[in-house]
């Protein structure tokens, strides 16, 4: 793996950021979930807490056992020892239910992107979204790989809130919420699947790296989906395994 040149920046007086790159992408994505491995192996004394983003990973740290100096050294040794993200992507199909009341707003982004609502779904459907990361709220999942023809801004004002597991676009991005919340994106459609529960010995369903497509259902199929995945049943399957 070609390693970009690392920024390191602080964010406080106990955190590190370690930027690579200027572009969202999954060459840079890969880089930082390759360091975020490869310090989680480490074991540096001091390190709290990982947090890998788009292209950045944040390190926090406790000041009184490691200083930033030796921080920025034992990743720069990490680095220069070569990298690698061990774990291979997952491959997952999540359903997703687009009829109302689950595609709230498909009507109205299909008017915004010039395309009918039939379109947009089809659309919606060609896309391999490799999962960037998790934020925002816990298990929520940012994911690339929107096609082309879904591109649409973000709203000017946040809609009301949505049920939890909307499937939303916004901003050239795709995302799954975990939680009821209002939004800038707008709602296609909703996966009965709990990409996370608290109570799941995995809390995380998916993980940084992954990859999934969207399948769809119908809204019979889906309450019998949701009645299944309420009742701790995992939905979405596993395509690598």
């Amino acid at each position: 793996m070609t390693v970009l040149k690392p920024r390191f920046l602080d964010a406080g007086e106990a955190a590190l950021v370690v930027e690579f790159g200027r572009t969202v992408d999954a060459a840079t994505n890969e880089t930082v979930l390759a360091l975020d491995t490869a310090l989680a192996q480490a074991g540096v004394p001091g390190i709290r807490e990982l947090v890998p983003t788009y292209r950045s990973l944040m390190i926090h740290y406790d000041p009184l056992i490691l200083t930033r100096a030796g921080l920025v050294t034992a990743v720069q040794r990490v680095l220069d020892g070569g990298v690698s993200h061990q774990a291979a992507p997952r491959h997952w199909a999540l359903p997703c239910c687009y009829d109302l009341p689950h595609g709230e707003d498909l009507a109205e982004a299909a008017g915004l992107l010039h395309l009918s609502p039939e379109q947009v779904v089809s659309a919606h459907l060609t896309g391999r979204y490799r999962v960037y990361m998790y934020g925002f709220a816990p298990g929520y999942a940012y994911l690339g790989g929107l096609p082309e023809a879904l591109a649409i801004s973000r709203r000017p004002t946040p809609r009301p809130p949505h049920p939890a597991g909307g499937v939303l676009i916004g901003g050239g991005l795709c995302g799954v919420a975990t939680f009821p919340m209002p939004t800038g994106w707008y709602v296609l459609g909703r996966t009965p699947e709990r990409l996370y529960a608290h109570a799941r010995a995995e809390a995380f369903l998916i993980r940084p790296g992954d990859v999934l497509r969207f399948e769809r259902v119908d809204g019979t199929t889906f309450a019998a989906l949701d009645d299944r995945a309420a009742a701790g049943e995992t939905i979405a399957r596993r395509e690598d395994a």
